[in-house]
């Protein structure tokens, strides 16, 4: 099972993993997640759609991130998995 990672666990920032999946699963753990976590599950579920992938299981571990840094993490997390 191929495994793509990207971010830490630093203030303003996010860990993202990215695994290879057979459905789409995204799990989101973060500080702010009463106030943004529709809009973190958003930003992944937007990039996802500009990437063409319908597939994966994401685990994002948000430590107030803005929506750049995470889109950012993703698609590098997802370029490390791929090879």
């Amino acid at each position: 099972m191929k495994i793509g990672v990207a971010g830490t666990v630093e203030s303003n920032d996010c860990l993202i993993t990215v695994e290879e999946s057979d459905e789409l699963e995204i799990i989101i753990e973060s500080i702010v997640m009463e106030f943004f976590g529709e809009q973190i599950k958003k930003v992944i579920v937007d990039t996802l759609s500009e990437l063409k992938i319908k597939t994966i299981k994401v685990t994002c571990n948000d430590k107030g991130a803005l929506d750049y840094t995470i889109k950012s993490r993703l698609v590098t997390a997802i370029k490390r998995m791929e090879g």
